[in-house]
């Protein structure tokens, strides 16, 4: 993990913090399943048409597990098949919202900032589960938010995605500012707790 540790320490001073995204016509969601007891990792994209989040295109890849899973360091045991999965893309997405973390992250690069970095397209993190900070509870109407907080530094919100259901933890991960992200976020979201750009990934990736 030291080796892994020292290129987190690398890629996160990489990570720009600020929007340099142009007109955002295609989003992407990314998701991971495993297949054959984990000893296979699947990718799965899904390409949606912004504001209309209409499916256009989605894509799957399937290579051997690479990495164990060790929390803090997932990037590196899903990144590999994502980037498997991407020269298949007849689309270059504009903007992509992973399921997982960004800088709301130890080392400030979760899944999302990792593959920004990686990739140099607009990243979000969009995740199902608290992995670092504190919040103050969320009102339960859909469209409110909380700061997460790490100490003093703001590294996320928790947005109430659907009226008295649990949140979700949404983080910049590359090129985005955090209002950005919030926007894009709201954007993606239906009547469902998950954005669709996950949701289509997510059922992908568990086909």
């Amino acid at each position: 993990m030291a080796e892994a540790k020292v290129i987190q320490s690398q890629l996160r001073e990489q990570v720009i913090k600020s929007d340099r995204l142009g007109k955002v016509k295609y989003v992407a969601g990314v998701d991971i399943g495993f297949e054959n007891k984990y000893a296979i990792t699947k990718a799965a994209i899904a390409i949606l048409t912004y504001p209309e989040l209409e499916l256009v295109e989605q894509q799957i890849a399937r290579i051997p597990t690479v990495f164990p899973y060790v929390p803090g360091y997932l990037s590196f045991r899903e990144i590999p098949a994502i980037l498997a999965a991407l020269p298949n893309l007849k689309i270059t997405p504009d903007l992509i919202l992973c399921d997982g973390q960004g800088l709301a992250h130890p080392r400030r690069l979760g899944l999302a900032s990792h593959l920004g970095v990686l990739l140099d397209i607009p990243t979000i993190g969009v995740a199902k589960s608290l992995f670092i900070g504190k919040h103050e509870e969320v009102p339960l109407e859909k469209g409110n938010w909380k700061p997460l907080m790490d100490k003093d530094e703001t590294i996320g919100i928790v947005l109430r995605s659907r009226s008295k259901v649990k949140p979700i933890y949404v983080s910049i991960g590359h090129k985005i500012s955090l209002p950005t992200a919030i926007k894009y976020v709201n954007g993606c979201l239906t009547k469902y707790r998950l954005p669709e750009t996950t949701r289509w990934a997510d059922r992908l990736a568990s086909r």
